[in-house]
Parts: C-alpha cells; sequence; structure tokens
C-alpha cells in the first residue's frame, strides 16, 4: 500500500514520542531501584567502606573500660583499658592500632565505672566531639548486675538507650566507625570465684547482687535467679547485634567476648569479676582481631 507524505510524518513523530518514553522508563528504573553503577561509575548507593587502620579512638562503656580492679582493690586503673590503656603489658587496642606514641593525643576514654545503657548517649555525645575515626562500646553489664534480677534493666528499655545512642553519635559525627563488644558471661564469671572464701567476702560489697547473691547456693531460687541473669545477658547481646547491624559503620563482635572462656589469670586478684591486667589484653586482642578484620564476623 503507498504510503503518503502525512503518513510519514505520522509515523515519524510516533517513533520519536517511543524513545523518549523508552528512555524516561529506563531512567526512572535505575533510580528506583538503585541499580549497580557500571565499570568506572561510582554508585551513589554503595555502603561506606570499613577502615581497618582508623587513626584516632574514643572509647565508652563502663568499669571494665576503666580498668575496674585490675591495679588495686576498688579503683578505677585506665593506664590498663583495653580500649586506650598504654601499659605495656596490655597493649590496648588503641596501642595496636595507633601505635605507643600517639595513645595519649589520638584516644580518649569517656567510660564510667557504674554506667548502665541509659549513660551510654550521653558517653558517645562526649566522644563525637572529637570526631574519632573509631568508637569502641562495651556496656550492658550494670544493666544486669543489678541488687535483684527483678530490677535488671528491661530488654525495650536497652534497646531504645542504644538507638538513641547511635542516633546522637551519627548527628555529631557521622563517619566514625563503631566497634561493639558483646557483654560477658556473667554467670562464668561467677564460676570461677564462688569457691575462694576472700572472694566470697568481697563480692559482699556489692558487686553484681543478682549473679553474685549466695554465691555457694544451689537451692532451686538462687539458680534460677543466676539463669535469668545470664538470660537477660542472652537478650541484651541480641540487641547490640541487631541494632549495631543496622547502622554501616557499625560492627559487633559476634559474641566474641560473650564466649571468651575467661580463667582465674584472666580476672582481678581481688574481686575475681572484672578482668584483670590479663584478662584487659584478651579483651584488646579480641577487638583488634575484629576492627582490622576485612569482614565482620559471622
Amino acid at each position: 500500500m503507498r504510503t503518503t507524505p502525512a503518513r510519514r510524518r505520522a509515523r515519524r513523530a510516533l517513533a520519536g514520542a517511543g524513545a523518549v518514553v523508552a528512555l524516561l522508563t529506563g531512567t526512572l528504573t535505575g533510580c528506583q531501584s538503585g541499580g549497580q553503577a557500571g565499570p568506572g561509575e561510582r554508585g551513589s548507593q554503595s555502603a561506606p567502606r570499613w577502615n581497618t587502620a582508623p587513626t584516632s579512638i574514643a572509647a565508652a562503656g563502663d568499669s571494665i573500660t576503666r580498668g575496674f580492679d585490675a591495679c588495686s582493690v576498688l579503683a578505677d586503673c585506665p593506664e590498663v583499658s583495653w580500649a586506650t590503656g598504654n601499659d605495656p603489658s596490655v597493649r590496648s587496642l588503641a596501642a595496636r592500632l595507633l601505635g605507643d606514641a600517639a595513645v595519649p593525643e589520638r584516644s580518649w576514654n569517656y567510660a564510667v565505672t557504674g554506667s548502665r545503657m541509659a549513660d551510654l548517649p550521653g558517653q558517645l555525645t562526649a566522644a563525637a566531639a572529637h570526631k574519632p575515626d573509631l568508637v569502641t562500646v562495651m556496656v550492658g553489664s550494670n544493666d544486669a548486675c543489678r541488687p535483684t534480677a527483678s530490677s535488671m534493666t528491661p530488654v525495650a528499655e536497652f534497646r531504645s538507650g542504644f538507638e538513641q545512642a547511635l542516633a546522637r553519635l551519627r548527628a555529631a559525627s557521622p563517619t566514625s566507625q563503631v566497634y561493639v563488644s558483646s557483654v560477658p558471661d556473667l554467670q562464668r564469671l561467677w564460676e570461677q570465684g564462688k569457691d575462694l572464701p576472700m572472694v566470697r567476702q568481697v563480692w559482699k560489697l556489692g558487686i553484681c547482687q543478682s549473679m553474685l547473691a549466695d554465691p555457694l547456693s544451689l537451692a532451686t531460687g538462687a539458680t534460677a535467679r543466676r539463669e535469668q541473669v545470664r538470660a537477660r545477658v542472652v537478650e541484651y547481646n541480641e540487641v547490640l547485634r541487631e541494632v549495631c547491624g543496622k547502622d554501616a559503620l557499625c560492627r559487633y563482635d559476634g559474641g566474641a567476648v560473650f564466649r571468651y572462656p575467661f580463667a582465674a589469670e584472666q580476672l582481678s586478684r581481688w574481686d575475681w569479676f572484672h578482668p584483670g591486667k590479663d584478662g584487659q589484653a584478651r579483651l584488646a586482642e579480641l577487638a583488634h582481631r575484629q576492627v582490622t578484620a576485612a569482614e565482620p564476623p559471622r
């Protein structure tokens, strides 16, 4: 059939419109799907890479990060802190990453003995002022270590506090990486010291009574109480894992500290509960392994 000039012009117009529609469709599809960038292009949706060699560190947390009872009875000893200490026998995470000479100028310790998750937002706000490459977090033991098991921090409250703390850090220092330690297995620590008369006397001073009260009792109530505390620690660690997992620059230790088999030689010779110098060194070793790994723990 013969094509008239008018029909030819109409076909050309329709073809041009179809090309425009195809182009717009492809563009919109690419924007909405977050498609991968081609060779040599920079993907706008790509996750930030974990820096295995941070050059500044801020620490937040509780008595463990303050080195409590590691050097003398009932006293902080931040020089042996696993995170930022300068004691050569410990070789803290800061010393391993930054070198001994840089530790005083490039690391900061905002942990406070006795702190709970509710205190973490304030600590991370203070840490963020330095815009550190890495922030370490070890908190939760005191949320489980209460006068009674019934007064432990509720899991929902623990979660809310951790979410708030990370949100504050992100608002003030968006590029800071976060290494989150799991809460230690408090029941294992009870097992290490319960048979020593001197240790039991120290525990009576008020250390973690939800776990350590009546340390030799195997009565149903005492056993159930300890199991309840351990179960709460497991729940706290699950919260740490889940919340940290939503932040591209947060790395949870995968339960490494919780699973670590602390023995007597790693614990304070005064309370057999807090890490001593050897225990602090083991914590530093675990953290260094996680921070410098190319991939997070499975």
